[in-house]
């Protein structure tokens, strides 16, 4: 099934992330933690392409993509990035997919590497969905938004059309990057709104629960944080369960805001952590 049709029935979608393991970690621990997550049964969960674009992270996506496809019964979305891979590759990427009941897939152009270079072939996350749909129609296409603007972008005007190129060029709907600040979501739509983008947007949820954590990913979002995300973090940083706690409170709050305000999804980068994942579906259970 393509995951485009569950935004059809006029409810918000709730769906999980999940990232293979490290080369130091055993799999198994992902397994189970998706086995986990599949009780609190998400519309569908979306396995991210690991860093570095290995032979051995392609395999590791598509057979946790297949597990929660095939064994567990939950409609799974492979993250494909292609900066750094040819026509050849994006090819066989496919066919492995293919043979694993992968349906749907979220296109992503790729983080730079300063020591690898670019591909020939690629360039932009439109470049692949274009090439997806040429190869194999059936492939339901997804892509990233940031509703701050790509860092890279520059100027949210500028952002706003690439990301029109990008869903013209094939996506059916949107997935978020991080974001504290709910204004500037909304603020986002009014821009899709305005360049008669009318895609599902599904809006990605980071729950903060530990000092590293933050400091890593606001490093890497760019998101602004608002005071009232900073006071809470700036309490409880030297108080690890207090901040756990903390973070899981702070993003169930903008959870029920964005429902309530008529958001099409909520995609939670769970982080591999089950509990965290329930936490949050149980206390938005009935609002969904």
């Amino acid at each position: 099934m393509k995951i485009s049709q569950l935004f059809k029935k006029g409810e918000t979608v709730l769906s999980f992330e999940v990232f293979p393991p490290k080369k130091d970690s055993p799999v198994e621990v992902v397994y189970n933690a998706l086995a986990e997550m599949a009780l609190q049964n998400p519309a569908f969960i979306s396995v991210t392409y690991s860093a570095g674009g290995t032979g051995g992270a392609k395999e590791s996506t598509a057979s946790l993509a297949s597990y929660v496809k095939n064994k567990l019964g939950i409609e799974a979305a492979a993250h494909l990035t292609c900066l750094n891979s040819d026509f050849g590759e994006i090819e066989k990427m496919l066919e492995v997919l293919k043979q694993n009941n992968i349906e749907n897939i979220l296109a992503l152009r790729g983080d730079r590497h300063p020591d690898t270079p670019p591909s020939a072939d690629f360039s932009y996350a439109s470049d692949l969905v274009s090439f997806i749909k040429k190869k194999d129609p059936d492939f339901g296409l997804s892509g990233a938004c940031c509703p701050e603007g790509h860092p890279e972008s520059e100027s949210l005007v500028a952002d706003v059309r690439n990301l029109k190129k990008k869903v013209d060029a094939g996506i059916e709907f949107l997935v978020s990057q991080m974001f504290f600040d709910n204004a500037k979501f909304y603020e986002f739509k009014e821009r899709l709104a305005l360049a008669d983008i009318k895609v599902p947007v599904s809006a990605g949820i980071m729950p903060v629960t530990n000092k590293r954590q933050f400091e890593r990913m606001i490093m890497l979002s760019g998101a602004s944080l608002p005071s009232k995300f900073t006071r809470t973090f700036s309490r409880y940083e030297n108080r690890p369960e207090a901040l756990a706690d903390a973070g899981i409170a702070y993003a169930t709050d903008q959870i029920v805001d964005l429902i309530s305000n008529g958001v099409d999804g909520i995609h939670l980068y769970t982080m591999n952590k089950p509990a965290i994942a329930r936490k949050i579906t149980e206390s938005v259970r009935s609002l969904l």
